[in-house]
């Protein structure tokens, strides 16, 4: 649903949101983001997953930037775990 409106797409369909628009979609569906002439900014709310097993991507991309891990973390993704905690 866009906004509680539900819209039924073909595969490969587009979808194009205004800003302030969101869209909810479900499990399993395979989806892409972009900005079409402008910067956008996207933000996604998952459920509880591990990042390194339950995100699949058609085209090989970093999942994090590069960060300078100069403070320990108040909280570990599940695939911090071995790293953080052994």
């Amino acid at each position: 649903p866009v906004d509680g409106t539900i819209h039924r797409l073909p595969a490969g369909g587009l979808l194009k949101l205004d800003p302030g628009q969101s869209v909810t979609l479900l499990p399993g569906v395979w989806h892409a983001f972009w900005a079409e002439g402008k910067d956008v900014l996207i933000g996604e709310v998952s459920t509880v997953n591990d990042d390194l097993t339950d995100n699949v991507f058609r085209e090989p991309i970093g999942r994090f930037a590069d960060i300078d891990e100069d403070v320990a973390p108040l909280h570990l993704l599940v695939s911090d775990y071995e790293k953080w905690v052994g």
